[in-house]
């Protein structure tokens, strides 16, 4: 446990910063997993607008530094290639 007020405040947002960066990894593999069922399923309109929902769930998460900018480039090519495939 912590001693000092500083890092009784450091653990505070350490809690807090965690529960937030686990949220926007759970709202990339929410929505990734719904693409991909919508893939599945063959609908191409849904399908774009679920992509774009895809995209801007990673993105957040790279501005918000919930994961790395080059790993969210990655997933959002991967997904785009999951949709040309279909």
């Amino acid at each position: 446990m912590p001693n000092t007020k500083s890092a009784k405040k450091a653990l505070r947002q350490n809690i807090t910063n965690r529960a937030r960066n686990l949220a926007r990894k759970k709202q990339i593999r929410t929505t990734t997993k719904e693409y991909k069922t919508v893939l599945g399923e063959g609908s191409a309109e849904v399908a774009s607008q679920k992509l774009s929902l895809v995209y801007k769930a990673l993105d957040k998460a790279a501005k918000t530094g919930a994961i790395a900018k080059n790993k969210a480039s990655r997933l959002k090519a991967k997904a785009a290639r999951l949709g040309a495939r279909s």
